[in-house]
């Protein structure tokens, strides 16, 4: 009997569950009712971004306001926003359907994280007429707080930015707005709130653990993204909730900025970026003559190394040189003569070029402003794109890559070899200085590819001139009394709700240290071994030196001789240069007061290169660079590259043209060609004398790696004719 009874209990109780859930999915509010409703006076980047979200979720939109001049005041800074409520209470009374359920948003500041089934049922649940949004702030009026009811749990306070509601009870809620457009209305919609007939009759209620809206003004530190199965949601961690539209109210611009790189699926670990191919413009329709024309802005404002190359690889872009138009901007005298050399060679190339010197007493600040504006008085001006001299372009195609992103402002993401050092902030401070996202160093390291939305982007960038025509019309966007140009320019930009984009969808390039570049020498770049490592090598390494293992570069000419490529032609005669700039050579007589004892042996006609103060660079040089191969081909033996003579001999016919038979004092020696034979002289060569052996035709920039002491008794071949130069170490003496 007790068996029956509890069969018949639980059959009961299964029923009663069924029909339950069956009667809740009949009534499941549908979709079809809810309209979306937002004001968007202009189309602004953030406005798209709001489009995009919806249009994902496929949410109906209605728009009001477009095209109308918008009074509504700025009220980030005070009280504002009557104009809303205005055109809301029009739109509404054209609405019958008492059915209808109005969503009503902001937009500039705003992407939906999830579905309308999702804010649907979440809305359903809250069991009343008219959910607000909420905060943990008030606002406008500090003196309301006493009169906000109390919730059990959650935030306290009204957000006007984001409502859902029944169409009939909305309209009760707005039908008595009678204020201006430049009004509060928050302070309105606070009011009726707070008054508890209205809030009764109205049936509100403040969605206070943030189930269905998100404002992080006042609630940064609750907000994480979740990432989960190829989407992206946003977390308050403080009420464990999952709000379905996040709003990015009041200053916190740059956080939903942040979050809007990520939700609701533009970048997940699972698919990566799945918008940075949205409305590309592609050039390769085009024909050259209708690329569109682009002004490059060159900036020099401090001594900067590898200028030369920096021009050589202006030459080397792929894009159309009759399609772009220079500015260059140079305010350091040392680099006139690059600059002068680069207009008078190549200047014809393009369509149009201007120089402004040091002689021109402008400044930074000026010298950017003035050339935003010539692109912006120039009908024919398409893009103005904007690089420091520092900048190492190495990708070709950079400029079409920007291009086709279409975007207001992107770069091209740079870093500063083997530091996280970029281009770009991904967060700033609260003063508004460089602060770490928390994406940073993933982005930096090209674990997160993508298109980024950043607050601060410098050094290398594109602009659309139609920006600079609209948006930033204003001529001193580089301008302030506090923050240098490219912190004003970014700060001016954001104020005007416009987006500044980095991509590290491709390797681009990287940018120079300028820290401790000396400009006392005849070719500065040569003591940038240590500041700038990566281009030093660049510059003036053998080509193929990073192929000598691989391919087996390496020769030996004579028993324990290794001859391989290590300087490149550039080097070699940035060497000879040098030495002849500076200019002291010894008189090669036995005496020398250069070395340890005052006496050389066999003396040579040379310039050590401590003289030149190269002696660290050197070392370094040869630590990088000799030692891998030293210990590569003479096994067991390591070397720290310890040498107390570093020098550069100078062999002529008529002032020393051979050296006699000697030993080294050295471990082993290292000998490199800076010039070429049959070319440069006639002659010359090393010969060893135990093994009757000979190379008579040493390769400019080719290295000879031998034995200092008892095997290699050596001698130096009689040059001939013209001069010689060589570089010489006795390393581990």
């Amino acid at each position: 009997m007790r068996r029956s009874s509890f069969l018949l209990f639980s059959g009961i109780f299964v029923c009663a569950l069924f029909l339950a859930l069956s009667h809740c999915e009949e009534h499941r509010l549908p979709e079809e009712k809810l309209l979306v409703v937002t004001i968007a006076t202009k189309d602004t980047d953030g406005f798209r971004r709001f489009l995009r979200s919806a249009k994902h979720f496929n949410y109906t939109v209605k728009i009001l306001g477009r095209g109308q001049k918008w009074n509504g005041g700025d009220y980030m800074s005070a009280p504002g926003g009557g104009q809303k409520v205005r055109l809301l209470k029009a739109a509404l009374e054209k609405m019958k359907n008492v059915d209808q359920i109005i969503l009503f948003i902001d937009s500039y500041d705003v992407v939906f994280a999830s579905s309308p089934k999702e804010l649907l049922k979440k809305f359903q649940q809250a069991k009343h007429r008219v959910v607000f949004s909420s905060e943990t702030l008030i606002w406008p009026d500090r003196h309301l707080e006493d009169k906000h009811p109390h919730v059990r749990e959650g935030n306290r306070f009204l957000g006007s930015g984001g409502f859902i509601g029944y169409l009939p009870n909305i309209k009760e809620m707005v039908a008595n707005w009678t204020g201006e457009d430049n009004e509060s209305d928050q302070l309105f919609f606070t009011k009726i709130y707070i008054d508890p007939a209205k809030r009764k009759s109205i049936n509100i209620t403040l969605d206070s653990k943030c189930r269905l809206f998100q404002n992080l003004h006042g609630a940064l530190d609750e907000v994480v993204l979740k990432f989960e199965n190829g989407r992206v949601r946003a977390r308050n961690v403080l009420y464990d909730t999952l709000p379905v539209i996040i709003h990015g109210n009041g200053p916190t611009k740059l956080q939903i900025n942040y979050l809007g790189n990520y939700i609701p699926s533009a970048w997940t670990f699972e698919t990566g970026c799945t918008v940075c191919l949205d409305d590309l413009y592609s050039l390769t329709a085009l024909k050259e003559s209708e690329y569109p024309l682009v002004m490059i802005g060159i900036f020099i404002q401090q001594p900067t190394p590898f200028v030369t190359v920096f021009f050589e690889r202006l030459l080397k872009l792929q894009y159309p040189k009759n399609r772009l138009k220079l500015f260059i901007y140079n305010q350091e005298a040392h680099h006139g003569p690059q600059v002068s050399s680069f207009q008078q060679n190549h200047g014809s190339l393009y369509q149009d070029i201007k120089v402004m010197g040091p002689e021109e007493e402008m400044d930074a600040t000026a010298s950017r402003n003035l050339g935003f504006d010539l692109c912006r008085n120039d009908k024919d001006c398409d893009y103005f794109f904007s690089l420091n001299i520092e900048v190492v372009l190495k990708n070709e195609n950079t400029l079409k890559i920007l291009i086709e992103q279409n975007l207001p402002i992107v770069a091209p993401m740079i870093t500063r070899a083997g530091r996280l050092w970029s281009n770009f902030w991904g967060a700033l401070s609260g003063d508004g200085y460089y602060a770490r996202s928390e994406d940073y160093v993933d982005i930096v390291q090209g674990q997160r590819v993508g298109v980024w939305n950043v607050p601060y982007v410098s050094s290398v960038y594109l602009v659309k001139a139609s920006l600079l025509r609209s948006e930033l019309k204003d001529y001193e966007l580089f301008n302030s009394p506090i923050l240098d140009p490219d912190m004003a320019y970014c700060h001016n930009v954001r104020n005007k709700g416009i987006f500044m984009y980095v991509t590290n969808m491709h390797t681009f390039g990287r940018i120079l240290s300028t820290e401790n570049y000396q400009t006392t020498h005849l070719h500065n770049d040569l003591w940038q071994i240590f500041e700038n490592p990566v281009d030093w090598q660049d510059r003036y390494i053998h080509a193929n030196y990073t192929h000598i293992m691989k391919d087996n570069l390496i020769e030996t000419p004579c028993p324990d001789v290794y001859w391989f490529p290590i300087f490149s032609d550039v080097a070699c005669n940035h060497i000879v240069e040098e030495m002849e700039h500076y200019g002291k050579w010894s008189g090669g007589a036995n005496v020398d007061t250069r070395i340890q004892g005052g006496y050389e042996n066999v003396p040579t006609i040379d310039i050590h290169m401590n003289q030149i103060n190269f002696e660290k660079e050197w070392q370094k040089f040869l630590l990088e660079y000799i030692a891998p191969i030293t210990e590569k081909m003479y096994p067991g033996y390591y070397t720290k590259c310890s040498t107390p003579l570093n020098f550069v001999v100078r062999y002529k016919p008529d002032e020393q043209p051979l050296l006699v038979p000697h030993h080294d004092a050295s471990t082993f020696t290292i000998n490199i060609a800076l010039n070429s034979k049959d070319i440069d002289y006639q002659g010359g060569g090393c010969r060893f004398l135990r093994y009757d052996c000979s190379i008579q035709a040493p390769r400019k920039g080719w290295a000879l790696m031998h034995p200092g002491r008892l095997t290699h008794y050596h001698e130096g071949l009689p040059t001939t004719a013209g001069v010689r130069y060589i570089a010489v170490s006795f390393v581990d003496p």
